[in-house]
């Protein structure tokens, strides 16, 4: 069966460019060694995580079908100053599944978790995609965990993605499991993860996962917390989602002012020249988050 008429070709590139960068940035190791690693029993999972550098927390939360080796190089530049903490998400790299679905509440629960497991009161989060879906829940469910919060191309509700972008989010499932060990993405999946034979229980859960409506907009009109979103300016997420994202944060509303004492708490970073499936591995994206993180207020 060919793999790119089997799946839409929104989806089928979302997978297989992504799947290409990461492998490209597995077969490289990272120059910061992890200080520490374990898994963290939490709601039932053994969840996987490792810590590089020292510093002030942060949390660094990866893309649906990835693992924490996806951020490569910013990594490493983000633990020169910060402890980051990479953690793999459930049924993903290496933390295996388990009897539950995969919800972004139940993922953002683990967070607070693990947080509450390696006695951190509070950390900034980070996250991509997914993960930064699974970040936004964490500072809505858990605030009292975040002092900070990056969202990387990532939605408040599910139209904030392109519509081509939805179109093959609705054909992942158990059907695409076994083209789809064609990709890139299988190869990373199946050095990781504790059972590979678990590929096509994780794409069911996905699949289900992406075909669920949300709308979070009550819930980050809350937020009082300091937030950076940031996005590519070809990315699947729609730029004007983005901006509203940024309107409902408080963002974008008046003038800061000659001297910037009236702009907002959060802050916009539209990167240029950047895709969903490359924003991720870029040096800009370390460049913009560093800045927001060290910035006191």
């Amino acid at each position: 069966m060919n793999l790119q008429t089997f799946i839409h070709p929104g989806i089928f590139k979302k997978f297989i460019g992504f799947g290409i960068i990461f492998c490209l940035i597995m077969k490289q190791s990272f120059s910061q060694a992890a200080v520490d690693s374990g898994y963290a029993p939490v709601n039932g999972l053994k969840m996987y995580y490792d810590i590089h550098g020292s510093g002030e927390p942060l949390v660094l939360l990866h893309g649906g079908v990835g693992a924490i080796e996806m951020f490569g190089s910013n990594l490493t530049t983000l633990a020169k100053t910060r402890k980051v903490i990479g953690v793999d998400l459930q049924a993903h790299g290496r933390t295996a599944d388990i009897d539950r679905p995969l919800s972004i509440e139940s993922m953002a629960d683990d967070i607070a978790a693990l947080l509450k497991y390696l006695k951190i009161e509070k950390a900034d989060v980070m996250g991509y995609s997914l993960g930064g879906e699974v970040a936004l829940q964490t500072a809505i469910r858990h605030p009292e965990r975040v002092r900070k919060l990056v969202v990387v191309s990532a939605t408040f509700k599910r139209n904030g993605w392109y519509p081509e972008i939805l179109a093959g989010m609705s054909q992942v499932g158990p059907a695409a499991a076994e083209p789809m060990k064609q990709t890139p993405m299988y190869q990373m999946y199946s050095q990781l993860a504790p059972r590979p034979q678990d590929w096509p229980v994780l794409l069911t859960k996905l699949g289900d996962l992406l075909k669920k409506d949300y709308d979070w907009s009550e819930d980050v009109k809350k937020i009082k917390l300091p937030v950076l979103l940031v996005a590519g300016d070809a990315d699947a997420v729609r730029t004007a989602h983005t901006v509203e994202f940024f309107s409902l944060l408080g963002g974008g509303q008046k003038d800061a002012g000659w001297d910037g004492s009236q702009r907002s708490d959060s802050q916009l970073a539209i990167l240029p020249n950047l895709t969903h499936y490359t924003i991720f591995m870029s040096p800009a994206l370390a460049n913009a988050v560093i800045p927001f993180l060290e910035l006191k207020k």
